[in-house]
């Protein structure tokens, strides 16, 4: 049953050019979805989707900006017109911007929310009408362990993120009974170019983007309404900050999980 969630289905990705978008996308093709892939840089989303194709995998790729609501229209409209509709949203573009709180100016902070929370929320937004009318789909969002427990240096990259898990939190409550499922998945952090710069302490690991597109995979086919990767640590770091945030801080300070920039900049997924 779980795989009939996914085999046939129209399933739209967006960061599709980044590591974790292009797991994501490898992940669902090898489960039979029909793919809708969008991203910002038109050449590399070409190119994943002549690999996916050569695999057999049907495949439309939209060159879009999902902090841009037309782009968002535009990209719906055009799985519509082509693939007949998009059955399953995975949420994914990202960028991620460091910088302590005293440091960060209100662009770069509009910048995160932009992308992480309303590139989300515009798609969303367009996608659940047609949904909710078939009674049935399904809503992926990909946030962050920064968005249960947020680290320093990460203010404007952990608000976005935990906007992004509030609001499918309700989401996810408001759909019950409606044939339309919410997910939410919190990796810690990813072995991706965006956080390249980052010299993180052995207890801060980096997960390979498979296993996020795992997850998502997963989130679907069993209908979870959230996953938490990996396993031990993140899952003690936000028990322990939300029962006593004082030991979550200190937790965070004795293994240096903030880690170390090596290298200034921001990088987009």
């Amino acid at each position: 049953m779980g795989t009939d969630r996914i085999r046939g289905k129209v399933v739209c990705v967006t960061g599709a050019t980044g590591g974790i978008g292009n797991e994501i996308a490898r992940a669902f093709a090898r489960e039979g979805a029909r793919l809708v892939l969008s991203g910002r840089n038109a050449a590399a989303l070409d190119a994943l989707a002549a690999e996916l194709k050569s695999g057999g995998a049907e495949v439309l790729a939209v060159a879009s900006d999902v902090t841009a609501p037309a782009d968002v229209e535009r990209l719906v409209a055009g799985a519509t017109k082509v693939m007949g509709g998009i059955d399953i949203v995975v949420c994914n573009a990202g960028v991620y911007i460091r910088g302590a709180v005293k440091d960060l100016s209100l662009e770069s902070i509009r910048q995160s929310m932009d992308t992480n929370y309303y590139g989300a929320v515009h798609l969303i937004r367009a996608v659940l009408p047609q949904m909710l009318e078939r009674r049935s789909g399904h809503i992926v969002a990909v946030s962050s362990v920064d968005g249960k427990k947020g680290l320093p240096a990460d203010a404007a990259y952990a608000a976005s993120k935990h906007a992004l898990a509030g609001f499918m939190d309700v989401l996810r409550q408001e759909l019950y009974d409606t044939g339309v499922y919410a997910s939410t998945i919190f990796p810690e952090r990813v072995d991706t170019p965006m956080i390249g710069a980052l010299d993180l302490p052995l207890m801060s690991r980096r997960l390979p983007p498979a296993t996020v597109a795992r997850a998502a995979v997963k989130a679907v086919r069993q209908r979870r309404r959230e996953i938490i990767l990996s396993f031990a640590g993140p899952k003690l770091l936000i028990v322990a900050s939300t029962v006593w945030p004082a030991l979550g801080d200190l937790l965070v300070r004795i293994f240096r999980l903030q880690g170390v920039e090596l290298d200034k900049g921001t990088t987009h997924g």
